[in-house]
């Protein structure tokens, strides 16, 4: 079943492959987030970046904690998909000299990896109401709501001057 690791065949197994898709992609977003820590210029969006990197380990956990009240054991699979947004965002973070560009360019690439998690997030607290799984639904929901409030507040640190300086950028 294309990059599926086995058949899934009810709505409890799509859940946990998901689950287990989003796992993987918050280990890598800890591995990406201290690669554009070091990259950023602005203080505000450094802070923003060390910020949601703590909040990501705890993101981590509270999904360790929704495989354990689910009977599943913790366990990732290959997320193709954040694999590509992390890429994506080092190749155009590495052809930017200047700096004023370079970050409306590490704001964009982190509001891709939001609107992943968003999707995914929001995806899992439905499927775990449907399943009956409101206690795992609550655990989802509050990730889903810090992915939200990054989101925000990286579209307030664009329209709030990150763009406005990167227009200003000259060429070299």
């Amino acid at each position: 079943m294309g990059l599926f690791t086995k058949d899934i065949s009810t709505l409890n197994d799509l859940f946990v492959h998901q689950l287990q898709d989003i796992y993987y992609a918050e280990h890598q977003i800890t591995k990406a987030l201290p690669k554009m820590i070091d990259k950023a210029t602005d203080p505000q969006l450094k802070a923003g970046f060390e910020q949601h990197l703590r909040e990501t380990e705890g993101q981590i956990r509270r999904l360790e904690q929704v495989f354990e009240m689910h009977g599943e054991t913790p366990k990732a699979v290959t997320c193709p998909a954040i694999d590509g947004i992390i890429k994506e965002a080092n190749e155009v973070a590495g052809e930017v000299a200047d700096k004023r560009v370079l970050d409306a360019a590490l704001i964009a690439a982190a509001q891709a990896v939001e609107h992943y998690e968003i999707a995914r997030y929001g995806t899992l607290v439905s499927w775990a109401r449907q399943l009956g799984r409101s206690d795992c639904a609550a655990i989802l929901d509050e990730t889903l709501a810090e992915e939200k409030a990054t989101d925000e507040k990286l579209t307030g640190m664009a329209e709030g001057g990150a763009n406005a300086a990167a227009e200003a950028a000259q060429p070299a």
